[in-house]
């Protein structure tokens, strides 16, 4: 990767580019004042996972692959549910349960914007499994953040 969290400063960056070369399930690439930019990997028939974020908005867009987006009012009531591909996005309305799931042969390489910020800046997790497992992933104190609640994941 040749780009580098540097906090709520100007950056530029390719970021189709970047988002291709993104090993990773996730590295955190910008993070600002109000919002985030993230890059994903997600291996053949893996996931970004059941959640939902009750005061972040996030926009995806897939740069390569295949994928199927589903999203709803309950985890158990996923009523939106849509194959994306190469140059699609998905917008995710806060409080909105949501998933995507690599349906394609190859890895699905995303990358995301949340606003608010929604990761610690900078940060690395090398697999879903890393990133489930991780305690210390908070937005930054400088960061502009709604009253606590609680992500949700399934």
């Amino acid at each position: 990767m040749t780009i580098e969290d540097t906090g709520p400063r100007p950056q530029a960056f390719d970021l189709e580019t970047e988002t291709l070369k993104n090993p990773n399930y996730r590295t955190v690439a910008w993070s600002g004042t109000y919002l985030q930019v993230t890059l994903m990997s997600i291996p053949v028939n893996g996931v970004i996972g059941l959640e939902k974020h009750p005061d972040t908005d996030q926009f995806i867009r897939l740069d390569r692959g295949r994928g199927r987006a589903q999203m709803g009012p309950s985890k158990n009531e996923l009523t939106f549910d849509e194959e994306v591909t190469d140059g699609w996005c998905v917008i995710v309305p806060a409080g909105s349960w949501h998933n995507v799931t690599n349906i394609g042969d190859e890895p699905m390489q995303v990358y995301t914007v949340y606003a608010p910020q929604h990761h610690k800046p900078g940060k690395v997790h090398q697999t879903k499994a890393i990133a489930d497992a991780d305690t210390d992933d908070a937005p930054a104190d400088w960061s502009v953040q709604p009253e606590p609640v609680a992500d949700q994941h399934a």
